[in-house]
């Protein structure tokens, strides 16, 4: 639960978990029944049975709860039992799915064989069928039959009332022809005149409709575990248990007591509990499960480390950054369980229609009868077609086709490092033709790297970035780090600096072993020999940044420095492009370094010179264009950017994770996750939309058919079953999805 403040009032967040919801036209009555309550606002979502509540921070849960409970379903708030509790109800379906099976498979032998070879048939026949199905009818459809009075006492109806009306209408028919009439002889469609006594065969329609309904209802329930599954998957790789490092003595202690700053180990094979720096030790840690990268990392000291990544090799000494709530892996969990409870605007129009379709299906079954009737056709004939539309018309498959879509797509974004909040995102991305990509800290590493060292005046390449590397081990400037880092590499070790100075806007000096020496901008220095002027001009021509080193008073060399391009980026763009997308690059730099990087990775539209502050503005300028833009930033200022793109999406970096102007969050330090995202969407709503037109198409054509008697009511109920099997499958195709795929070293 979370408490925020609007206004004057504060407004709490409460998720609960909700059972006895069958249809999405019990959402919409649970969401309806939440809603009239005073200052709360409700979603509640059939395919994950929760209900996200904001509600005013002084009302009790108990009135949530009872106002649900009111409404005919239980609720109660989430907790750690709801995946045993889901694990029990497909549990009960499957026995009773079980039950029904075994009595309906020799029941249908028996009514339809027995019905129409009359010479096979035995003394208490009918009986016998009737009590074949009596389990069936009463104890294996009893949980329609329990929705449907639930309903009835609160004067609604759901597609449970469908089936109930339809399976007890059913058994009534057979058990009256059974016991007091058909002893006439009647005309099937498809068959031809039957002996008298076969409408007993409805005895084998109450149970095979029950029978395919719950086999139905319990795939469609294991489909829907399973696709939640891939997000309940974030939080088992939690550690539930640190090595905590206190006074030189480990202890092991519950995740709850690492507190930020705290120390802990982890040995070789064992689970990072928390977002951290490492202090000490050397490794590989594989953070697949996390950010979707899958070539480990060598982490040494001062390299930061995710929590759930596994710890390779040797023994780490990690310092705690985050911890619980925000850490990385809970914050992706988080976003990702809220993506589920928000619904699409195609959803929200599905509510609305299942809302409604319960009662005029109602009405079109009395029609039929009465049209069937009135027009002078067998009582028969006219209870066949009635059924039939009852049963036909179940918009299971309508409830369905969105919410599980959203479900597997989400869940397998966030396996591959890409965070989608909502559904909105989705539908966002449908008409993007513009991806516009901020510069550093996106395209580029965001992290300055010497890329190239020069000598001069007899000075060697190890004697220059020895005393530069001294130098700037004083300062904390991003070029000093830079520097510090190149010498690092090529140095076992650097001399001690002593009178260190910065020089604001220059550089630094100190003195080096005896010598005085000085690092920083060309400024710095008025005096420069020609074939060092000619290496500085190159550099700067080329967008570098060029740093110069004296060493008592000599100019001591040249070293290049530059925001290096991600390798991934140019396969990125290329990525986008054979999308068909237009790229642009948004950048604060200076027109040289933009036109540079964008050569480097392939981008012809370039927009320089930028400051944060007019970023937003940028991207509001294109859209005005008739452009529909997804911005890609670093989520640090491009905040505003992100914000105003139709689509935003947030390169994650440490607490970036829970940038909230963003809609999509990329967690992989990889830029072709960006198209990955884009394709996964857009496959995502091709899913959604195929879904729904198969819903659609399906009620639209059945109902016509059924009431026109040309449906027999178990192949109404088969057919409505295999429908909802059938989108809750094409959703869960959206786990095949594949990103690009990272190569290793």
């Amino acid at each position: 639960m979370t408490t925020t403040t609007t206004g004057t009032t504060p407004v709490r967040t409460v998720e609960l978990a909700v059972s006895g919801m069958t249809c999405a036209a019990c959402s919409a009555r649970v969401e309806r029944t939440l809603n009239k309550l005073d200052g709360v606002r409700a979603s509640v979502n059939y395919a994950t049975e929760r209900a996200t509540v904001q509600a005013p921070g002084d009302m009790a849960d108990d009135v949530l709860l009872g106002r649900i409970r009111k409404a005919g379903y239980e609720a109660r708030l989430r907790g750690e039992d709801d995946a045993e509790l889901g694990t029990a109800r497909v549990a009960d379906l499957r026995r009773r799915l079980i039950v029904a099976a075994v009595l309906a498979i020799p029941l249908g032998n028996l009514s339809i064989t027995l019905a129409l070879v009359p010479s096979l048939r035995f003394p208490g026949w009918q009986l016998l069928c009737l009590a074949l199905a009596f389990p069936v009818v009463f104890w294996s459809a009893l949980p329609f039959h329990r929705a449907a009075l639930r309903n009835l006492r609160h004067r609604s109806s759901s597609m449970d009332t469908l089936v109930s009306i339809g399976v007890l209408a059913s058994f009534a028919w057979s058990g009256w022809a059974t016991l007091f009439g058909g002893h006439e002889p009647g005309y099937w469609i498809g068959f031809g005149p039957t002996a008298a006594g076969a409408d007993a065969i409805y005895l084998d329609v109450a149970a095979g409709v029950t029978t395919f309904l719950l086999a139905g209802r319990y795939f469609e329930s294991r489909s829907r575990r399973s696709a939640a599954g891939l997000l309940a998957a974030l939080d088992a790789l939690a550690a539930k248990d640190v090595r905590v490092l206190r006074d030189g003595v480990e202890r092991m202690v519950p995740i709850g007591e690492l507190a930020v700053g705290d120390l802990f180990v982890v040995k070789p094979g064992e689970s990072i509990a928390a977002d951290g720096v490492v202090d000490s030790g050397l490794s590989t840690v594989d953070v697949s499960a996390v950010t979707g990268e899958p070539v480990p990392a060598e982490v040494g000291p001062g390299d930061r480390v995710i929590g759930a990544g596994i710890n390779r090799d040797g023994r780490l000494v990690v310092r705690a950054t985050a911890v619980g709530a925000h850490t990385q892996l809970a914050q992706m969990t988080a976003l990702a369980e809220r993506a589920q409870a928000r619904k699409a605007n195609v959803q929200r129009l599905v509510d609305r229609i299942c809302a409604v379709f319960v009662p005029v299906v109602l009405g079109l079954a009395v029609l039929t009868l009465a049209g069937w009737l009135l027009t002078g056709q067998p009582v028969r004939d006219a209870f066949t077609a009635a059924v039939s539309v009852l049963i036909i018309a179940c918009p299971c498959a309508l409830g369905l086709a969105t919410p599980t879509a959203l479900m597997a797509g989400v869940g397998r974004g966030a396996q591959l490092g890409i965070l989608i909040k909502g559904p909105d995102a989705l539908e966002a991305s449908r008409s993007v033709d513009t991806v516009v990509l901020d510069k550093t800290g996106t395209v580029t590493t965001g992290r300055m790297t010497v890329t190239g060292h020069y000598p001069a005046d007899g000075f060697t390449s190890a004697e220059l970035l020895r005393f530069a590397g001294a130098v700037e081990a004083g300062s904390e400037h991003a070029i000093a780090a830079a520097v510090v880092t190149a010498a690092k590499a090529e140095l076992p070790e650097l001399p001690d600096v002593t009178e260190f100075a910065a020089l604001p806007g220059l550089g630094a000096q100190g003195t080096v072993e005896g010598h005085d020496v000085k690092v920083g901008s060309p400024r710095l220095f008025p005096d420069v020999p020609g074939d060092v002027g000619e290496q500085l001009a190159a550099a700067e021509g080329d967008g570098a940044t060029a740093v110069l080193v004296a060493v008592d008073g000599r100019i001591a060399g040249l070293l290049v420095i530059r925001d290096v391009v991600k390798p991934s980026a140019r396969a990125a763009v290329a990525a986008l492009h054979d999308l068909g997308l237009r790229t642009v690059l948004l950048t604060g730099d200076n027109e040289t370094a933009a036109r540079v990087v964008a050569a480097e990775v392939g981008i012809d539209d370039v927009r320089a010179g930028v400051l944060p502050a007019e970023k937003a503005e940028a991207v509001e300028a294109l859209r005005a264009g008739g452009a529909r833009v997804a911005m890609v930033g670093d989520g640090i200022n491009d905040g505003p950017a992100l914000a105003t793109a139709d689509l935003g999406m947030a390169m994650a970096r440490g607490s970036d994770i829970a940038l909230r102007s963003a809609d999509v969050v990329l967690v992989r330090d990889d830029l072709r996750v960006v198209p990955d995202a884009i394709r996964l969407a857009n496959r995502t709503l091709r899913v959604i939309r195929g879904n729904l037109l198969w819903a659609f198409g399906y009620n639209v054509a059945a109902i016509p058919l059924a009431a026109l008697g040309l449906l027999n009511p178990l192949i109404a109920g088969a057919a409505m079953s295999l429908s909802s099997v059938l989108v809750v499958s094409n959703s869960l195709r959206l786990r095949s999805f594949e990103g690009s795929r990272v190569d290793g070293p």
